[in-house]
């Protein structure tokens, strides 16, 4: 299991994603820095214990109408070798594990085995911010499925329970920057 340590990481990791974020071609942003603030999120284990996994939610309030994102997260002690440039998120001295090379987790080997993982009812759900504790409101909606699968990762989050109902998919919650309440789809299962 991972262990949350309770310490700093500078640049913090809001810090990295404002730089990151507008890069992106999913970025709908209304200018070129956003105005982030964590809205929510869960964690995976690497069966290994040498990744960190978080799948953090992000809503950016520039705009006139606040946009939540999604950005899942690799925590690792080494540059990850294969991935493309764009792939690197930023590094970020952490209090008590040194420097972490914070990778965008879509192009992470281990966050996509454990999110299939996941999606076929073979990992749990963690909470973002305290170790060894599940996150029951995580939830996988429909078969889990077999065989060789690909993964949609939703980056732009709409409110919406349970809108796929022609797959599996990945059900989570946030919070809007006025305390609102919002669940949507995370991650869906597309067929190869």
């Amino acid at each position: 299991m991972a262990t949350i340590h309770r310490t700093t990481m500078t640049p913090t990791k809001l810090e990295l994603l404002t730089e990151w974020l507008p890069k992106q071609s999913w970025y709908v942003g209304a200018s070129g820095t956003p105005e982030l603030v964590k809205a929510g999120g869960f964690r995976l284990d690497d069966p290994e214990g040498e990744v960190g996994i978080e799948f953090m939610v992000v809503a950016d309030t520039d705009g006139r109408e606040p946009v939540a994102y999604l950005v899942p997260m690799s925590y690792r002690g080494a540059a990850l070798e294969g991935v493309p440039d764009e792939a690197l998120i930023g590094t970020s001295e952490h209090g008590v594990l040194g420097t972490r090379w914070v990778y965008d987790g879509i192009h992470d080997p281990v966050v996509m085995a454990q999110l299939r993982a996941l999606l076929r009812g073979e990992a749990v759900p963690q909470q973002q911010s305290e170790s060894d504790t599940p996150d029951p409101t995580v939830t996988v909606h429909g078969a889990g499925p077999q065989g060789a699968f690909d993964v949609h990762v939703h980056r732009v989050l709409r409110p919406a329970e349970d809108t796929e109902r022609s797959s599996t998919h990945l059900v989570a919650g946030w919070a809007w920057p006025d305390g609102t309440a919002a669940r949507g789809v995370l991650a869906a299962v597309v067929p190869r």
